[in-house]
């Protein structure tokens, strides 16, 4: 797709005009603004002094319990994105996620390298994932992707805006899921959240462990991440406030 037919087509897809029944029509409900569409989103359209916290949910559960806890201890938002895979596998942590009020966006099914797939196998990544997390969860899925491994391309952007979703990313990734195997300690990950801190930042953390040892970095070093955004006059935001809502 040429730069000014995906240009048209995020308009449309903004405005809920996109023809019905086609790859490109929106959802009937909170639709991703123009501002969401057509780019991958690394830090949040605004000027105001917040910072967005979500999570990346492929491999255990280990810092789940921890996270919400602190969440809610906090009040404050924060937006998910489990894969197909893990909805399939762990449903009860994701209704958990849901249950606690918290958004759920889409991380594919089994987390490919999207440059690697054709549109037909990115939409199906796309809309398998969505259907395991709307049956593990009970609850509808936010229009927010997060490419795997934070791969995108102008196409593979174009392909999931047409499929009504926008691409979040990152403004930075604490790196907590390395561990402490992969030279990360708390101390390292609550310096790269801070050192992000900006207008519209959004963190990406992760609820689990990728080596498997059930100790989850980014559940110990949340409570301090958010003191110091507090401390620095930011206030948590969550992400379904930059949603168009239904007509």
């Amino acid at each position: 797709m040429d730069v000014g037919r995906r240009a048209a087509m995020a308009a449309l897809l903004a405005a809920g005009l996109a023809p019905a029944g086609s790859a490109f029509a929106a959802a009937a409900g909170p639709r991703p603004p123009a501002s969401l569409l057509g780019q991958e989103i690394r830090r949040l359209p605004t000027s105001r002094r917040v910072v967005a916290l979500t999570f990346n949910a492929a491999w255990d559960e280990s810092g789940l319990d921890t996270v919400l806890a602190e969440l809610r201890r906090r009040k404050a938002a924060a937006t998910f994105f489990p894969t197909g895979l893990f909805a399939r596998a762990r449903p009860a942590a994701v209704r958990a996620m849901a249950a606690a009020g918290h958004g759920l966006g889409n991380h594919s099914h089994s987390h490919p390298y999207f440059d690697d797939l054709d549109t037909a196998e990115r939409a199906r990544e796309v809309r398998t994932a969505d259907a395991a997390i709307r049956e593990a969860s009970g609850a509808e899925p936010l229009p927010f992707f997060r490419f795997p491994y934070s791969s995108t391309t102008e196409e593979s952007v174009a392909d999931v805006n047409g499929l009504g979703y926008a691409a979040i990313e990152f403004t930075n990734d604490t790196n907590g899921y390395l561990g402490e195997a992969g030279g990360m300690t708390v101390d390292k990950a609550v310096r790269r959240a801070v050192g992000s801190l900006g207008p519209g930042a959004i963190l990406q953390m992760h609820v689990g462990s990728s080596a498997g040892d059930g100790v989850v970095l980014d559940a110990q070093a949340l409570p301090r991440i958010i003191d110091a955004a507090v401390e620095a006059e930011y206030a948590i935001v969550d992400l379904r406030e930059f949603l168009t809502p239904a007509p």
